[in-house]
């Protein structure tokens, strides 16, 4: 099967007035409320430092911890939205991958298996035993990569816009890709400053390649997705990415896995979705209208009640592998 990079294209600046009241509508409990310090760690995997942050809120379940991983370029912060409501179910963590964030470079040059085994590590360290992992974009492609390494580990899996199968074919299309890939490079740096954060047409130049309607996004939200890019490990972990091709691995998977696609994700394209759904033996997938590729933070309402009843689900229940759209 032929997989092509994304025909998807940002949408124009006026575009973010039409869209519906739901995107990017604040999930409850409002991340602001929190007190995020209380919840800040660090715990040392493989003689580096990890920091990470973990919540929990009174009252939740017992059932395996939810980890989130984030995406290149990302921190633990690309979760705002999605920890304080998967807290009141369940144990919720999320890290900063080795180079991003305020973890430490690793010692060895980052892979996909590296930061597989770092991942597993860091279970390891904190006693977590079994794990619903959810990633995104290359934190997607690390998750499912921990699936394959370490079946045990992981109870359920959620990919969210993941990357690992078109990126895949990047050296053998370079013209065709690495356009894509400058200019989500170049999103992070045009928006490093908080003025640019602010300003809606400059949210909508800085991050039109990741998100559907930039402007439609809370200033503060945004200023936490990109005040900590440019960290060492960025490179390194873009070369990572199109060195390493797993997908003959994928049928390996074979815990429950839900995908989640914004069906206008400019940078991963929703063909993808439709492979990782094809290999793996226990997938189906959520399509989300006018959304990018940050579902879970364009529509993050919708993202946690979708992800939370992915939790409630029983494992040995019958599901419809029928595509949804939201």
């Amino acid at each position: 099967m032929a997989i092509f990079p994304s025909r998807a294209r940002p949408a124009p600046p006026w575009a973010g007035r039409l869209a519906d009241e739901e995107y990017g509508a604040t999930a409850e409990p409002d991340w602001r409320g929190v007190d995020w310090r209380e919840h800040l760690h660090e715990v040392d995997v493989a003689g580096q430092r990890i920091n990470y942050v973990d919540i929990r809120a009174e009252g939740a379940a017992d059932g395996p911890p939810v980890l989130f991983v984030h995406g290149l370029g990302g921190a633990w912060q690309n979760w705002l939205e999605n920890l304080p409501r998967t807290a009141q179910e369940r144990r919720a963590l999320a890290l900063d991958l080795p180079g991003f964030g305020r973890s430490e470079m690793p010692s060895d040059e980052i892979s996909i298996p590296g930061y597989g085994r770092c991942v597993d590590e860091f279970c390891e360290q904190l006693g977590l035993d079994q794990v619903v992992l959810v990633g995104n974009s290359m934190g997607g492609f690390v998750a499912a990569e921990v699936a394959i390494q370490r079946p045990e580990r992981v109870e359920r899996l959620v990919l969210v816009s993941a990357a690992g199968i078109s990126i895949a074919n990047l050296r053998r299309r370079p013209v065709q890709t690495w356009g894509r890939v400058a200019a989500a490079v170049g999103t992070y740096g045009a928006a490093n400053s908080r003025t640019a954060v602010v300003r809606p047409g400059f949210r909508h130049i800085a991050l039109g390649f990741i998100a559907r309607h930039p402007s439609r996004l809370r200033p503060d939200l945004c200023w936490e997705q990109i005040h900590a890019s440019g960290t060492p490990g960025f490179r390194q972990a873009l070369d990572a990415l199109m060195d390493y091709d797993f997908r003959d691995r994928l049928g390996d998977i074979s815990c429950p896995t839900l995908l989640v696609w914004g069906k206008q994700d400019t940078l991963v394209p929703v063909a993808d979705a439709d492979e990782f759904e094809r290999r793996i033996p226990n997938a189906r997938k959520l399509l989300m209208e006018d959304t990018g590729h940050v579902p879970m933070l364009e529509r993050p309402r919708t993202f946690n009640r979708c992800l939370i009843e992915f939790l409630a689900e029983e494992r040995s229940a019958p599901r419809d592998q029928a595509e949804a759209t939201v």
